[in-house]
């Protein structure tokens, strides 16, 4: 069965056991005694997205109702009109139904929940509430972000964006950057043939795939978990275009895991709790989705911390001794990076696994980057002497890209495909120039 099929019977189930609560509330005639008469649809072996989720976490009759009251609004939301009729007593809706209105539409609360299930038994009714608020899903706020920040008495019954993706549209959930999520995902196209470091970096850097292949096995299947804490903390550090960005790319690419890449430009803030409250929706998403995390320029976040010379100050290191925590938690991988290990605090330091210099590239890496990133494509006018201008110029990796850039379009508008001496030199004049220095 398709899903959607799956999900318009989910949806008739609910409206019988709605129409069956308010019959049974308003003493009208029915056959129903009891909402649990009416038993929702098998699951069996139907392989959608909604229905793999209901086997997956085993959920039940309260459970089920509870969810797809959830989509109802998005889905069908006149299947909630009924709610929506006024107390002749007081004029008003009637407040145990629960829901409320926004932007014109009824939005089912946790107490629209306890009415379907319970009407007006109030020790059915503790009970569902003590059920719910220590629920593994609903009381989640990555499935149900409301239910964290309010309790289980009154937030909307409103799902994520992510549940929505993966139980309606059967697609996986892609956050977009936003004051709200402050991370790119980062990608690349290149391969792990063309990341040049020197030979400790390299060795450092496999000790991270080795981590990321094996870190849980050795926790389950040789029961370390006692004494290894889940979760990678690692330092990058080094001149900038040194590749620890690229490194980061890669490690999620051959390791099949997603890196986001957190703009602390938009985390950071002046504002008392606003740096805590940014940084904590990222971690709250990355929750359980084996994500890298990867942190540029970490100092402006995770550096020196300052005296105690007011209010402010104290707060502000009690801020970062909690994000400190929400780092050290996270059960995946986190790189932090930054141009200066000096700048980072030494408290923190201490707490990474791993702590990996990025230094300058020497000549030899030098010449093997300037012949990676040029276009197989192209040719080199007789001038071009790859291993000199290596050996001459001393470039990080990022740089190098910018003069490769510059010179390959300087080629092709001139409608042609050789790369010449003088467009390099010029680039690279360029880049010495960005840093007030003077090329040789």
């Amino acid at each position: 069965m398709r899903n959607e099929a799956f999900l318009n019977d989910e949806l008739k189930w609910l409206a019988d056991v709605v129409i069956a609560r308010m019959r049974l509330y308003f003493k009208q005639e029915t056959s129903i005694s009891d909402i649990q008469m009416i038993q929702p649809q098998p699951i069996g072996d139907n392989d959608g997205a909604y229905a793999t989720f209901l086997r997956k976490h085993n959920l039940g009759f309260e459970d089920r109702l509870c969810l797809i009251l959830s989509f109802a609004p998005l889905l069908k939301p006149q299947l909630l009109d009924c709610f929506n009729v006024k107390n002749s007593d007081t004029g008003q809706r009637f407040v145990e139904f629960g829901c409320e209105e926004r932007d014109n539409l009824l939005m089912p609360t946790f107490p629209t929940v306890y009415f379907i299930l319970c009407g007006d038994d109030v020790e059915k009714r503790i009970s569902l509430m003590g059920y719910f608020s220590r629920h593994p899903i609903f009381a989640d706020p990555a499935y149900f972000p409301g239910a964290s920040t309010q309790g289980m008495r009154s937030p909307l019954l409103q799902p994520s964006d992510e549940l929505t993706d993966t139980l309606i549209f059967g697609r996986k959930f892609m956050p977009h950057f936003s004051s709200e999520f402050p991370a790119r995902k980062i990608e690349t196209e290149r391969t792990w043939d063309e990341l040049v470091l020197d030979e400790t970096t390299m060795k450092m850097v496999n000790e991270i795939r080795l981590w990321v292949e094996y870190g849980n096995r050795i926790r389950e299947e040789w029961q370390l978990g006692k004494v290894i804490k889940p979760g990678f903390r690692v330092l990058f550090y080094g001149p900038s275009g040194s590749g620890k960005t690229f490194t980061a790319s890669l490690l999620g690419k051959v390791t099949g895991k997603d890196v986001y890449c957190v703009d602390l430009s938009m985390v950071v803030s002046k504002y008392i709790g606003e740096t805590e409250k940014n940084l904590s929706r990222v971690f709250q998403l990355a929750e359980g989705k084996d994500w890298i995390l990867f942190f540029d320029e970490a100092d402006a976040l995770f550096g020196k911390r300052t005296g105690l010379k007011d209010a402010h100050d104290r707060y502000a290191n009690q801020e970062v001794a909690y994000l400190l925590q929400r780092v050290e938690n996270y059960q995946g991988l986190v790189v932090l990076s930054t141009n200066l290990k000096t700048n980072m605090d030494e408290a923190f330091s201490r707490r990474f696994q791993s702590v990996i210099r990025f230094p300058m590239p020497d000549a030899e890496q030098r010449e093997q980057l300037w012949r990676n990133m040029f276009s197989p494509q192209c040719v080199f006018d007789e001038e071009t002497d790859l291993k000199e201008i290596a050996k001459k110029h001393e470039l990080a990796g990022g740089a190098i890209l910018n003069v490769v850039q510059y010179a390959s379009i300087m080629a092709m508008s001139r409608g042609e495909k050789t790369i010449r001496n003088a467009d390099i030199l010029e680039g690279i004049r360029r880049e010495f120039q960005k840093d007030g220095k003077m090329m040789r």
